[in-house]
């Protein structure tokens, strides 16, 4: 057994990241830092493993002292006009998440969603539209390409890594996090602050 192997993988990853966070445009990233900052309240929802994602950005905007719901818990509020909703969607048109976003833009929300696919259901409702997608470069080694395959997704039995997007979903939104920080000049002690205190 070569255990070692997992190690790599998690360097094919890192790598992989590394290359999406190049893609990512300053333009889409400021409107939705702008939209974050001037939202009312923001609301936050994903299906599956982007739904993870979703709940742990949702428990650093709190951090950060913003008001900030998960869409679906028994405790999130009605939504109203100048609230933003935070849609995680790699394909961009997962049925619930697109009907929810209609609904929300119906009210008069805003509209983010990051994910792979711009010219989506769900894209062309938003208000900004941050693209986390990878970038294929050209591989020779068959081994290799079948381990890209693995992660991204893209082959029958591929691993339970399944694809990239909410790992570089996940990062891109601790990084936003990390900005926010920044320009609200908020320090970890602020965040430790609210964090739960009866776990």
């Amino acid at each position: 057994m070569e255990s070692h192997r997992v190690q790599e993988m998690m360097r094919l990853m890192a790598s992989k990241i590394r290359s999406i966070a190049g893609t990512i445009s300053d333009d889409d990233v400021g409107r939705f830092i702008d939209e974050l900052l001037n939202a009312k309240r923001i609301y936050v929802i994903g299906a599956g493993r982007s739904g993870l994602v979703a709940k742990a950005f949702a428990m650093r905007l709190m951090h950060l002292g913003l008001q900030a719901y998960v869409v679906g818990e028994t405790i999130t509020p009605a939504l109203h006009k100048g609230d933003l909703m935070v849609c995680f969607s790699g394909s961009g048109r997962t049925k619930t998440i697109a009907e929810i976003a209609e609904t929300a833009k119906e009210i008069g929300g805003h509209i983010c969603l990051i994910t792979s696919n711009a010219d989506s259901r769900i894209g062309k409702i938003s208000d900004c539209v941050v693209i986390i997608e990878h970038q294929r470069d050209a591989v020779t080694d068959d081994a290799a390409e079948f381990e890209i395959r693995q992660m991204m997704g893209e082959h029958k039995s591929f691993a339970p890594l399944g694809t990239l997007f909410e790992t570089a979903s996940m990062i891109f939104a601790d990084a936003v996090i990390s900005r926010l920080m920044e320009i609200t000049k908020t320090d970890e002690s602020a965040l430790k602050n609210r964090h739960t205190n009866i776990e």
